[in-house]
């Protein structure tokens, strides 16, 4: 299995993402880190230890980040994931609290624990990434490959008419805090960016028949996968918004999933009107050269993806001595 890292701000994609790479059989998820994104993190390390009491997996560490972004303030959310972050649907009050560990701390034990074989799933805002770079420079070089839900890169046309962010031209996890992405993507690290020109593409929804095999498993994932469709579905949004970041999870078990482009990127952290943006540069004259390369997602197998998402969500829940 592979050794892996998921830094996330649940959050209701967050959530489906974690129950669908703990139930996947292929990623090994070592420990989770909760990021101010979706709300601060003190509430996403709350939540976090509500979905693994969820899938019997109090096993794994959990820690928080900072409560707001590298040098700015903690931003408004113009997409709520509800009062309690988790769609409203009333979970129970988590059995512990978060392990005492910084966040970033806890990224370079678990990168260095694992002797660069660690994957890194980034789901929400990348402060915790950056901090973990500062403190340890040496950090892309332990890291076998960082995967973030983050950006849009001009392959869709999705990509812009369901932004994100709080401006036209971004997209959340990249608008709460430019800077940090700016130190993540320019680090070297191994990174395969996962946009909203595949995270909300038309074919990333749930089909009757997805619900009915979902309905079907009667397990608590299908049951909070059910009920984050519900919630988003009544406020007036599509299905694939409780699904976003579970891409991230399907690349890294299927590298099929997802094709993926080199694209030159620069993060956008001074305007307003388009502050978080990332900015792809195409030309093919006068194109600068120090911009970093970076892998980005431009097609999805939508069917591949519903394979796995599905067939993990309705598998059993395993218990802490399972694994």
């Amino acid at each position: 299995m592979i050794p892996t890292l998921i830094d996330c701000d649940p959050g209701i994609d967050d959530s489906v993402a974690i129950f669908f790479a703990l139930g996947s059989g292929v990623l090994d998820v070592r420990a989770i880190t909760a990021v101010s994104g979706n709300l601060t993190s003190n509430i996403c390390a709350q939540n976090a230890c509500r979905i693994l009491d969820l899938a019997n997996r109090r096993d794994i560490p959990v820690a928080a980040g900072p409560m707001k972004p590298l040098v700015r303030p903690y931003p408004r959310d113009p997409f709520s994931h509800g009062s309690d972050g988790l769609g409203e649907l009333n979970l129970p009050e988590p059995s512990r609290e978060p392990d005492g560990v910084f966040a970033p701390d806890l990224i370079i034990r678990e990168a260095n624990r694992h002797n660069g074989e660690l994957v890194i799933l980034a789901l929400g805002p990348l402060t915790n990434i950056a901090l973990a770079l500062i403190k340890d420079p040496l950090l892309p070089r332990k890291v076998k490959r960082l995967i973030i839900i983050g950006g849009s890169y001009g392959f869709q046309s999705n990509g812009s008419t369901r932004a994100t962010g709080d401006n036209p031209a971004s997209e959340w996890n990249i608008y709460v805090d430019p800077e940090a992405a700016k130190l993540v993507f320019e680090a070297g690290f191994n990174l395969s960016a996962v946009g909203l020109d595949v995270a909300t593409h038309p074919s990333i929804e749930l089909s009757k028949e997805h619900r009915a095999t979902l309905l079907g498993s009667a397990n608590a994932q299908s049951e909070f996968l059910l009920g984050v469709v519900d919630f988003v579905e009544k406020r007036g949004f599509r299905s694939y918004c409780g699904l976003i970041d579970s891409l991230a999870v399907a690349t890294a078990i299927d590298s099929s999933v997802l094709r993926y482009e080199a694209v030159a990127v620069a993060i956008e952290t001074q305007s307003s009107l388009s502050l978080g943006q990332t900015i792809v540069d195409r030309r093919d004259h006068f194109r600068w050269s120090n911009l970093p390369i970076v892998d980005a997602a431009s097609e999805v197998d939508a069917q591949r993806f519903f394979e796995l998402l599905i067939a993990s969500i309705t598998s059993p829940v395993r218990t802490d001595t399972e694994n």
